[in-house]
């Protein structure tokens, strides 16, 4: 077993928290020859093909921002883990809206979307990003620093649980944006 560390994001500077996995997984954003193996992951990891439409619909949307399309790949170099990042708002602010997250069956409960979604979140901020939403299972997020995203004021333009709504900030001393989630066209809301 290895360790990769999480990040919780203040000020800037990370701290670390140990998340187990069992392998290591080289991360890195997406080429054009990922694109096949990234909807192979999302099909496998959902029951329908929704989120695999979505990736596609986004990649063609001005939603899309370079460099924030993570594939996790073992150590054969098959693509098992992904995470997006895309642009979306809060009213009228910039933030990142994470997700679809996704991990091939076979490769689950090993680290692959931890370390994707890892990735993806240390390319936010570094591009200068600060605010990254995402609704997800409250037991998982949180581990990266994900809290619920009323804390800061923001909330969806529809109807979801209040913990599954959750939002990182990298800089508390900078502002965070209050108001409803203005998600990129494809997600349908």
């Amino acid at each position: 077993m290895s360790e990769i560390d999480a990040i919780h994001l203040t000020d800037f500077t990370l701290t670390k928290e140990s998340i187990t996995v069992s392998q290591i997984w080289t991360t890195r954003a997406e080429t054009e020859r990922d694109i096949p193996a990234i909807r192979e992951v999302n099909l496998g990891a959902f029951p329908t093909p929704l989120e695999a439409d979505l990736v596609e619909a986004l990649r063609a949307d001005a939603a899309w921002l370079p460099g924030l399309s993570i594939v996790a790949e073992d150590a054969d170099g098959t693509v098992a883990g992904y995470a997006l990042l895309t642009r979306c708002h809060v009213d009228k602010s910039p933030a990142l809206a994470l997700g679809p997250c996704a991990v091939l069956p076979g490769h689950q409960k090993r680290g692959a979307g931890s370390a994707a979604i890892l990735a993806g979140l240390r390319a936010a901020r570094d591009l200068g990003e600060n605010l990254v939403l995402v609704l997800g299972h409250p037991e998982y997020y949180p581990r990266f620093g994900f809290v619920p995203a009323s804390r800061y004021g923001i909330r969806p333009s529809f109807e979801v649980p209040d913990e599954a709504m959750m939002g990182l900030v990298f800089d508390d001393s900078l502002p965070v944006p209050a108001g409803t989630i203005v998600y990129p066209a494809p997600f349908g809301v």
